[in-house]
């Protein structure tokens, strides 16, 4: 029987660590471990504790989670950090994403999505939120502009409909709204986009479109 994930939870709010370890308590698989008010002491902490994945805020005393973020990376690889913040602005992602986190959520994210982020990123894949990773593909268009390249299967007219929506930002639920679809077709087409490319979650498969200018 796998064992469960080891969670490290650090936010400066002591009511705010409260609530989401009593909401992860009841998730399967799922195991908080410590919680940290800042991140020196996140860091104290994860060198005891060893936890699979890291839920960090960003703006803290004594240490900032961008600033223990890359000091976690480089002293224990193996743990994952995800940022949980309320800051949503390019500065704060971009500043997250670069120390090493390999998710971005804000702290309004709906409670699956959360459980989603926790599990992939302990599996070595990456959860950001659709808005984040509208601002990331973006940027990596803006900075890598690539000529068009040819796929060895190419993509339908409508996987490149979903792509397309996908690298907006769109959730599964609104693509399928706006192409008169069914969830499931659109989670069908995602998987087949994927393979296509090549890549492991929707974030990677929309840089890539950008990159071979799919999109």
């Amino acid at each position: 029987m796998p064992s469960d994930i080891s969670l490290l939870i650090v936010d400066d709010q002591a009511l705010f660590r409260e609530g989401l370890r009593t909401l992860l308590a009841i998730q399967p698989g799922l195991k908080v471990v410590g919680e940290a008010g800042n991140g020196e002491e996140a860091l104290r902490l994860a060198a005891s504790l060893k936890p699979d994945v890291v839920l960090m805020d960003l703006q803290m005393p004594v240490m900032d989670g961008a600033a223990a973020t890359r000091r976690l990376r480089e002293l224990q690889p193996e743990t994952k950090v995800i940022v949980l913040t309320t800051f949503d602005d390019d500065e704060s992602v971009f500043e997250g994403l670069r120390a090493g986190a390999v998710g971005y959520l804000l702290k309004d994210t709906p409670s699956a999505n959360l459980v989603e982020a926790i599990r992939l990123a302990a599996g070595g894949k990456s959860f950001l939120e659709p808005s984040i990773a509208a601002k990331v593909v973006s940027e990596f268009a803006r900075l890598s502009p690539r000529p068009a390249e040819a796929l060895v299967e190419p993509l339908s007219d409508r996987e490149l409909d979903v792509l397309r929506r996908v690298a907006r930002g769109a959730s599964n639920r609104e693509i399928a709204a706006e192409l008169v679809i069914a969830e499931g077709t659109v989670k069908n087409h995602l998987t087949n986009i994927l393979a296509k490319l090549g890549v492991t979650d929707r974030t990677e498969a929309a840089m890539k479109a950008k990159e071979l200018g799919l999109i």
